[in-house]
């Protein structure tokens, strides 16, 4: 009888976009990524020892290993680096509200947009 890993079944409790993220994270960081990432790398392995590929393709596949299989060490690394540059919220400060001065009653005698057309109140 085969055994399923818990990787695979062990689903966490909260919201389910993060409990996807984290099966998908233990699925393919898991044995059957590695076992996939082991098969690419030995497939391009052969096609270059048999000039079929070239050798920018292989280091592009390695080096896609290494970010996939990283990428947890990765996010935490900048996640720190975030939180140390401020990228914290800052405390809160209180809110001083001033009242608006009071309305002007009645307007000013002199208006200086008023032009030579209107006369003035002398």
């Amino acid at each position: 009888m085969m055994q399923v890993p818990n990787a695979l079944v062990l689903i966490q409790s909260g919201s389910a976009p993060f409990a996807a993220a984290g099966w998908m994270e233990r699925l393919l960081i898991g044995p059957i990524g590695t076992s996939l990432a082991v098969i690419a790398v030995a497939w391009f392995g052969l096609g270059m020892l048999s000039g079929r590929l070239a050798m920018r393709r292989g280091a592009l596949l390695v080096l896609g290993c290494f970010i996939l299989f990283g990428a947890p060490v990765i996010a935490r690394g900048l996640l720190n680096l975030a939180g140390e540059t401020g990228g914290s919220r800052p405390a809160p400060v209180a809110l001083t509200i001033t009242p608006p001065p009071p309305a002007v009653t009645a307007p000013p005698a002199f208006d200086p947009y008023a032009g030579a057309s209107v006369p003035q109140g002398n």
